[in-house]
């Protein structure tokens, strides 16, 4: 914005080949019309990156739905489907523990630690320790499966919350 009203300024100042004057009207045009684009120009974006309990519980309920979803592919051992889901082990590790504080970066390192084993199992085609490395990660990312009781009362507040159309987002209607 600054930017463009030095622009605006910078065309007001006399140069050496100018011989007439502007006059008041055409400078205060002039200016309004600079000052209009400013405030019509698009304006950055201000992400401040914000980490709360929210975005932390959105990961892991998102995301750790999707790795629960895993254990009959685990159990049958279909390495493919366990692979196909290689991204939700690394959006899990990344939104899960977000929070800077030493628990969370220490079960971050052994839940990488784990979905590093996990897909180097599935490379290997090692079912046993596949699921040995699938249920160390389990234990240690604590991933909730339980769906909410509909008769404890609302599972979900709007469209926007991450359990809508889950099993976790449940409204309980008499």
């Amino acid at each position: 914005m600054f930017a463009l009203l030095l622009l605006g300024a910078s065309a007001l100042v006399p140069g050496f080949t100018t011989t007439t004057t502007p006059s008041r009207r055409e400078v205060f045009e002039q200016a309004a019309g600079v000052l209009g684009a400013s405030l019509i120009a698009p304006k950055p974006a201000l992400a401040d990156g914000a980490v709360s309990q929210a975005t932390v519980a959105r990961s892991k309920g998102i995301y750790g739905a999707r790795i629960a979803a895993l254990k009959g592919a685990v159990d049958k051992g279909d390495f493919d489907a366990v692979v196909d889901e290689k991204l939700a082990f690394e959006l899990f590790n990344s939104g899960a523990y977000m929070l800077k504080s030493p628990t969370s970066k220490e079960k971050k390192a052994a839940s990488v630690a784990a979905t590093n084993e996990i897909l180097a199992a599935c490379e290997a085609k090692d079912k046993s320790k596949l699921k040995s490395a699938y249920d160390a990660f389990m234990k240690n990312a604590a991933i909730d499966t339980s769906a909410i009781d509909v008769t404890a009362g609302q599972g979900i507040s709007s469209d926007y919350d991450w359990k809508q159309r889950t099993a976790k987002g449940s409204i309980y209607q008499r």
